[in-house]
């Protein structure tokens, strides 16, 4: 790593530690020519899969307009800031999980539905409501009830 005060090519690592939710490593440096201390944060490079449009057309993973949709289903609903982090770190992990280098971007809507079902109902149905085009308020009714019966499914298994 060079040094970014003097450009020295080589420095020294001081300290390492795991940092965030374990997805980085935080690591102190030491330059052995100006002895500045700096700190760098180290992260796996993994490829995202692209997308496959619904009209066949494929572009590039974009993850801030995956969060924005997710944020916008969230919206002043109760969850931390740390939680909303953890939701999509968990979404990213569940599309790389599939080892695919195209997905289709209806399996994204899904993954997206199924972590927000598990963290948040209400956010679930808004986004369900965009995501599977609900024409009139008997859409909503049937993901509702849809939603009451896992849960009596899940309270039963307990």
């Amino acid at each position: 790593m060079y040094c970014p005060f003097c450009q020295a090519e080589d420095t020294k690592v001081v300290d390492s530690r795991i940092f965030a939710d374990g997805s980085q490593i935080r690591r102190r440096r030491k330059c052995d020519v100006c002895n500045a201390r700096f700190t760098t944060f180290e992260v796996a490079d993994l490829a995202l899969p692209k997308i496959i449009k619904n009209d066949g057309k494929r572009q590039e993973f974009n993850g801030s307009k995956l969060k924005k949709g997710m944020l916008r289903a969230l919206e002043k609903r109760p969850l931390s800031a740390e939680k909303t982090d953890a939701l999509f770190s968990k979404i990213l992990s569940d599309i790389r999980v599939l080892g695919e280098r195209e997905i289709h971007s209806e399996k994204i809507g899904e993954i997206m539905m199924n972590a927000l079902k598990d963290v948040d109902q209400v956010a679930y149905v808004r986004f369900a409501s965009v995501y599977r085009d609900f024409q009139d308020i008997s859409d909503f009714s049937d993901e509702i009830k849809s939603l009451s019966k896992e849960d009596k499914k899940k309270s039963k298994k307990k």
